[in-house]
């Protein structure tokens, strides 16, 4: 048997690879967050497949169950929220298999990020304005940040800034990053990418705080930073150059 570690995407249930989808249609145990993961994935899973939501089970649960289907020979679909290379806590999961011998493979999904630019309709590296993209998070109610990677030390560089489960502090990171960006710098704010009730709110960093506030947003959310958000004039990119010799 296999476990497959697959990424469900942001939240709409088309926005699933093929691969994933197949995935799940031939496995006859499901994990899943159910807060995070649409049901609708739910309806590839095969007739009679074993739905466990795992929202509520600490990672010793988890692992019994894995381990359990190992043991009666079943393949599991273990769906997690976006893609699981980014803040899914696959990692520990992961060293725990190994130590019990078994085997899984990785199925990568559209992250929430790239669904926030899609409805953004921007893209985060742009010729001459920003060429790097730093994906974090905040260290409040969660594990705490390695030495270096705090937010001031990330911000320095300037380059475009995506803040995962950040938006309950919106009014203190927005401070924190005034000194590096400029109260002026353009930010954005994507809850629920790419699901029906989408929400996005776009400012400036001196008032996106209180744009958060009115619309009531808390959780599920992007947050993204920096001038590409609003970047106009740019030298064209060197693919697609004239000059270019091919």
């Amino acid at each position: 048997m296999t476990v497959y570690f697959i990424g469900a995407g942001p939240g709409a249930a088309d926005l699933i690879t093929v691969r994933g989808r197949d995935r799940i249609a031939a496995s006859p145990v499901c994990l899943y967050a159910g807060s995070l993961v649409p049901a609708e994935l739910l309806a590839y899973c095969p007739p009679g497949a074993r739905l466990v939501d795992t929202a509520n089970l600490d990672l010793d649960q988890i692992l019994a169950e894995l381990t359990a289907a190992h043991a009666a020979g079943l393949d599991v679909a273990r769906l997690h929220s976006g893609d699981p290379s980014i803040l899914s806590a696959m990692a520990e999961q992961l060293r725990r298999l190994d130590a019990a011998g078994v085997p899984y493979e990785i199925v990568p999904g559209v992250p929430a990020f790239a669904a926030a630019a899609a409805a953004l309709g921007r893209e985060l590296t742009v010729p001459g304005v920003a060429q790097t993209v730093v994906l974090t998070r905040t260290a409040a109610r969660a594990t705490p940040m390695p030495p270096g990677e705090e937010l001031s030390t990330l911000a320095a560089s300037r380059a475009t800034l995506v803040l995962h489960l950040a938006v309950q502090r919106i009014e203190v990171l927005a401070a924190e990053l005034v000194p590096w960006y400029g109260a002026e710098c353009p930010v954005a704010v994507v809850a629920r990418a790419s699901r029906p009730d989408e929400v996005i709110l776009r400012g400036t960093l001196a008032g996106i705080a209180d744009q958060v506030r009115e619309a009531g947003i808390r959780r599920t959310a992007v947050i993204v930073v920096g001038p590409v958000l609003t970047a106009e004039e740019f030298p064209d990119s060197h693919l697609y150059s004239t000059t270019r010799k091919r």
